[in-house]
């Protein structure tokens, strides 16, 4: 046996040397200069997100491409999961049940609890105390602690590292505004939001509103919170209050009794708005680069509207990054991959993809983060300047989270569709929900 391994050394030495006369190296060898072996000692690993092209999708791979191409020891493949997060989360229940697992995934904040009460994944300090010691400040140099909050479970456990924030803006277009004989600068309250709707409609032929309807009730709570609702209350479902129904009554009236507003895909709604079909847009400011590109108007980014003489209540859009990776080296991989995207450079790169508002605290006046480009683009001041208004995410608790939000989805859908009324259906989904967080 011996004397066979020593008969196949010798015959790979002497091919070795035969090819290197040749001007030929043999991988992996010494005169290969190693290069094929380290290619194959690549980990590979997959970074899950609901990007798509039109929010950050073209931004994602860019950042994506770049790492790899930096990167010695891994390869990241960036996989895109529909339906927002809440459809990212019902693809990762299907990827663990078949024993896998992604390294790195994008949790919304409305799913932090949740996420943390029913998936495995690894504090990042924990990582970076294990296998990175020189990066053990990392986090705590680099993020605000109110920031570092919205990713804390109700254990206060740091479960990530935020990622993007974000909060809803109304974009306006001027042209349409001026040709409906109103004021160019856009409504401040919803009150006057409601009544610029209808006088678009009337005036112009073209609808006056759309409010972003992704897989989610993102854009919802804010419009209800912001008239004195709020989602949940000691931990029970409260948002068919008055003020939840007046809120959202005046919305669905735009739908379905003056037609002045649209009930259609998110996707639909922004592109309708951008070929100039639509007066005002509510959605969040991660939407700001496809406007901006988009549009062949006189188009603006304001303030979210506010009811009248009650404070805004905007919930942070977003996300956070966690790591779900499983075993030691994909963990080690996934710090590597985390820290190159909260990097200064491609923390500004994400925003001006984007619009997401960066969650590293030192990016925004960096010379080579987005001093130059915040000066320049207008549009962020709408989401920047409106920070103090900032609340979080509501998240149902408990193993019934996505249930949850899923029957918000089915009653937007039946209230703005002219199936029930406001009350009826915020009544009875409320009623369903806390039916679901008692079991």
């Amino acid at each position: 046996m011996k004397k066979n391994i020593l008969k196949a050394a010798s015959l790979t030495t002497m091919l070795a040397l035969f090819l290197a006369g040749c001007g030929t190296a043999v991988p992996g060898s010494q005169a290969d200069g190693g290069q094929s072996a380290a290619k194959t000692e690549k980990i590979r690993i997959e970074y899950w997100h609901p990007n798509a092209e039109t929010q950050g999708g073209q931004t994602v791979e860019k950042l994506v491409n770049d790492f790899n191409a930096q990167s010695e020891t891994v390869e990241v493949v960036a996989r895109f999961n529909p339906d927002m997060y809440k459809g990212l989360l019902q693809n990762l229940q299907a990827e663990v049940a078949t024993g896998k697992s992604p390294a790195v995934v994008q949790v919304g904040w409305a799913f932090l609890d949740y996420f943390s009460n029913n998936f495995d994944y690894t504090p990042p300090q924990e990582i970076i105390d294990t296998y990175f010691p020189e990066d053990k400040n990392f986090i705590k140099d680099n993020f605000l602690p109110n920031i570092l909050d919205l990713a804390k479970n109700k254990e206060n456990i740091q479960v990530g590292i935020p990622y993007s924030l974000s909060t809803p803006v109304l974009y306006i277009n001027r042209d349409i505004l001026r040709e409906a004989g109103l004021d160019e600068n856009g409504p401040k309250t919803w009150e006057e939001l409601v009544a610029f709707a209808n006088t678009i409609k009337e005036k112009t032929g073209k609808y006056g509103f759309y409010m972003q309807e992704p897989a989610d009730n993102w854009a919802t709570q804010a419009l209800l919170e912001s008239n004195g609702a709020r989602m949940m209350t000691d931990g029970k479902a409260s948002f068919a209050s008055e003020e939840g129904i007046q809120a959202y009554e005046a919305y669905a009236d735009m739908v379905v009794k003056t037609k002045s507003a649209l009930h259609i895909s998110w996707g639909e709604g922004v592109q309708s708005f951008i070929d100039g079909n639509v007066g005002m847009l509510f959605t969040t400011i991660a939407q700001r680069a496809n406007v901006q590109k988009g549009a062949a108007f006189d188009v603006a980014a304001i303030n979210a509207p506010s009811w009248q003489g009650k404070p805004k209540r905007l919930p942070a859009g977003g996300c956070f990054l966690a790591i779900t990776a499983q075993t030691e080296e994909e963990k080690k991989a996934a710090w590597e991959f985390e820290r190159y995207l909260y990097s200064i450079e491609s923390i500004a790169e994400w925003t001006k993809g984007t619009g997401y508002v960066p969650p590293r605290k030192d990016v925004a006046t960096a010379e080579n983060g987005l001093k130059q480009f915040l000066e320049e683009n207008k549009m962020m001041a709408a989401a920047t300047t409106q920070m103090d208004g900032v609340v979080s995410w509501t998240s149902f608790p408990g193993d019934a989270g996505l249930q949850a939000e899923q029957v918000l989805l089915d009653t937007r859908d039946q209230i703005l569709g002219g199936k029930v009324s406001a009350r009826d259906g915020l009544v009875a989904a409320q009623e369903k929900i806390n039916q679901l967080l008692s079991q």
